[in-house]
This record gives structure tokens, sequence and C-alpha cells, in this order.
């Protein structure tokens, strides 16, 4: 199967059939989302902690108080994810592939930017994406760099690596800054030790990479960020994406690229 051919809609319903994967490389030039799916009287501290953090955050749709699709995602986002991770008192207490059971009524659904959306223009500039090469999922870490507290949520930064050429970092840093929906240009390039990351072989989620000689790790901001504030913060109850494991919407990429 040729998953960067597909459309949105035959992705989801292959994940609404069963079918658990990490979504990097899928339905080339259609945007990915992570999702957090939060009660309604959290929602207005999500909306703030995106607002102040909007790197990590950016916010692509807000869906209505128990709505299952919004205007970027036509499927229902109780199914048509390839996996989910259920959060109870702060902990990730089930990855599920199906969340009709626990979804409830008053659960605000958020779509956030994903970083696989800029992918496909990386590969297309030349610089690799070193996941795709392998087929497994991007990897990524909690960082110490804390981000900006609103209300009840708070928390540190999550970040996504990628290996990359010393000699093409320019150009993966002039590619990104296009996406700042999708969380634009790095954050970081080089000592990962520097961010309070203690071995690129042990990532806090996804599968480590290989970093290859004469290549600089490279980092960007990651939407896992607010799950990470869910668990920092003990949030009550949320839904998210399993990391890695992205809602595929119905919009283009270069909606979300700038000049």
């Amino acid at each position: 199967m040729d998953v960067a051919a597909l459309t949105p809609e035959r992705a989801r319903s292959h994940f609404r059939e069963g079918l658990r994967t990490p979504t990097a490389g899928w339905c080339r030039g259609w945007t990915q989302a992570n999702l957090l799916a939060v009660p309604r009287e959290l929602a207005y501290d999500l909306l703030l902690f995106a607002q102040r953090n909007p790197v990590a955050c950016p916010v692509l749709d807000v869906g209505d108080p128990g709505a299952v699709s919004t205007a970027l995602f036509g499927g229902d986002l109780r199914t048509d994810l390839p996996a989910y991770r259920v959060y109870e008192d702060g902990r990730a207490v089930a990855d599920v592939g199906d969340v009709r059971d626990a979804w409830r009524d008053d659960l605000v659904a958020f779509l956030l930017g994903c970083s696989f959306t800029f992918e496909d223009a990386l590969l297309r500039a030349g610089v690799p994406v070193r996941h795709i090469e392998a087929g497994t999922n991007v990897p990524m870490y909690l960082t110490s760099i804390a981000c900006r507290p609103a209300g009840s949520l708070g928390g540190p930064l999550v970040v996504s690596m990628r290996p990359v050429p010393a000699s093409l970092v320019p150009a993966a840093v002039r590619v990104t800054a296009r996406y700042p929906a999708v969380h634009g240009a790095p954050v970081h390039v080089g000592d990962p030790g520097e961010i309070g990351i203690a071995d690129l072989g042990v990532p806090d989620f996804g599968d480590p990479v290989e970093v290859r000689t004469g290549e600089i790790p490279v980092f960007w901001a990651c939407g896992v960020t607010p799950q990470a504030a869910v668990m920092a913060s003990g949030v009550s109850f949320a839904i998210g994406h399993l990391p890695g494991h992205m809602a595929i919407t119905d919009a283009r990429d270069d909606r979300f690229q700038v000049p």
C-alpha cells in the first residue's frame, strides 16, 4: 500500500478498521494534527496555554463540546486515528485504538499543528527524514524548558528530533520556518544536553533513530507538549492521540505555508 498516495478519508477508514501505525509519510500533501480532548471546564485553560505557548501548541481547530468531528476533520475523532492515549489524574491509563466508550459529552477536542506536515517539504528540499526512511515513529523528548503556565496547566516543552547533515541545517531551518502553524523553525540545534535531554537513544515518546557521522540533531517543538502538561498538572481526564499516531485532516499542507 502506497500510504503517501492515500486520501485522508481512505487513511481514516484503515484506522477505523483497526490498522495501528505511526502516520509519518502518510497522505502526502494533507495536514496532520495532534488531538487533545479535555472536559469543557478545562477548555479555556488549554486554549490559554496554547496562546501562551504557540510554537509548541499551534491551534488549528477546536470542536464544540461533545462533538466528534470539526471543520478540519470530517471523520470521527473517536475511531479515525490509528491510536489514542487516555489519561486519568495525570496518568496514562490506556493506549487504545478506539475511544468510543471513553468519549464524554463534555469533551472539547483541540487539533494542534504537527511537524509531520512539513516533512514532505523537507524531503523535496533534499533534507533526509530518518524516521520515514526507517519506517519508525519520530523520537520525542521531554526537555528542561518550562512552558508558560495557564490556569491549572503547566509543564515542560516536548520536542521532536530529526538528524540533519550539517550542510543541510540552514535548508531545514528555512523550509520549516515557512510553516509556523505546524511548529515552524527548530527551537534548538545541536547538543541535546543544553535542553535537558540526557540520551538521544532513549526518547520519552516514539522510537530512537540513528544519528550518523556528520549529522546534527535538530529539535522542533512538538504537539505532545499539552499532553505533557496534562501529566504534569494531574488533569482528571483527557484523551489524546498516541504520540506519532496523528489525526489526518481534510486541509492541505499549503494552507499553512507562508511566503
